[in-house]
């Protein structure tokens, strides 16, 4: 395939499985019938080998390293994506006092929060609204003081909110879903219980999810917890209780060598501000043709929704502006279907040459058809 193959790679902004870098890819190309000379793929090697204990250690050695994660954090790689964690975290968590606060701001925290009340009761600190676009003022939040933890999503993917903040808790545990935000921008862990996140959207391909826990929050899951999300003994069995996906968390590792090679998470926050104030600046002076939904005190850096044609958006517009796209090979820019209209997902291997190709069609487009 070779550097040259650049040239035929699509424009992805897809918002998960979402595009990785190519970079990567051609080393796991390289790689992918003998891996380091061992006559083997790593989709062949058992997960008990020294080839796979090398690939887990420097996985969760890296993730450490790039979000300075403090000594008494554990760091973990499960199975069942961010929707196994929105069980696994209420399994591991709740059972401290038997209920939980939770923000819910968009689709994602919203399907947590319902799978949670399974397990214990939850408490909804602001009304959920018919629409989301807003976080509601933190003063107006209904915290319980004896909640085990309050939990939130830092990013919703669906539908373009991001906390530009992290909430004050008086003491009582964070658990934020940072599965399309994570490894964008410098964070303080220490101020966490727990961070998880899914790789595919900005760290890898799909079939890893990656839990950061404060080892005090260990120790006490529900009966009902099944072993494979039981944080405590996941952390026992270094994340090899059973089978792993082995692939995915080789791929992940070399993604964060790749962050580490471009800047580190610094590089990756610069550009994911640039990128992202480049597309809003587009909508915002397109005279109305375009619109974001979103207040913009929480509008996403990682995923921009936005609609054709008007405030509420031509669906028949929208539907030739993806047409049009894809004739230029970019793809997966359809919004979510919950919410319709445009997404373009900026995650770290898209690039800001992407973007302004993107920005070109979008002023081209309005140039004919408004």
């Amino acid at each position: 395939m070779g550097a040259g193959s650049a040239t035929t790679r699509s424009l992805n902004f897809g918002a998960g499985p979402a595009k990785l870098p190519l970079e990567v890819l051609e080393e796991v190309q390289n790689e992918l019938l003998s891996y380091v000379a061992s006559g083997m793929s790593i989709m062949e090697m058992s997960h008990r080998s020294k080839e796979y204990a090398k690939i887990n250690k420097d996985a969760q050695n890296a993730v450490r390293e790039l979000l300075n994660v403090p000594d008494n954090y554990k760091i973990l790689f499960i199975q069942g994506g961010g929707t196994g964690a929105f069980a696994a975290v209420a399994l591991n968590l709740i059972n401290r006092t038997g209920t939980a606060d939770y923000c819910v701001t968009g689709t994602w925290s919203a399907k947590a929060a319902k799978e949670a009340t399974k397990y214990g009761k939850v408490n909804l600190v602001f009304p959920k609204p018919d629409k989301f676009g807003s976080i509601p003022d933190q003063s107006t939040w209904n915290l319980d003081p004896n909640a085990s933890y309050v939990y939130y999503c830092a990013n919703e993917t669906v539908d373009g909110v991001q906390f530009q903040y992290i909430p004050e808790t008086n003491g009582i545990p964070i658990v934020t879903d940072m599965s399309s935000s994570i490894m964008t921008e410098q964070l303080d862990v220490s101020k966490f219980g727990c961070i998880f996140g899914g790789a595919q959207k900005n760290i890898g391909p799909a079939g890893v999810t990656v839990v950061i826990i404060r080892e005090d929050l260990l120790g006490n899951p529900m009966k009902v917890c099944p072993s494979i999300f039981d944080f405590t003994h996941v952390v026992k069995e270094n994340s090899i209780h059973n089978t792993p996906a082995t692939f995915s968390v080789y791929v992940m590792e070399r993604v964060f060598q790749w962050i580490k090679r471009n800047g580190g998470i610094p590089a990756m926050e610069q550009q994911a501000i640039a990128k992202s104030e480049l597309l809003y600046n587009t909508i915002a002076d397109s005279n109305g043709f375009y619109s974001c939904p979103i207040d913009e005190n929480c509008r996403s850096k990682m995923n921009v929704p936005f609609r054709v044609g008007g405030p509420n958006g031509n669906e028949q517009l929208e539907e030739v502006f993806l047409q049009e796209a894809e004739k230029l090979r970019m793809y997966q820019l359809k919004g979510h279907r919950s919410i319709g209209g445009i997404r373009a997902s900026l995650y770290n291997a898209v690039t800001y040459d992407d973007v302004e190709l993107l920005v070109k069609f979008m002023l081209e487009f309005q140039r004919q058809h408004s």
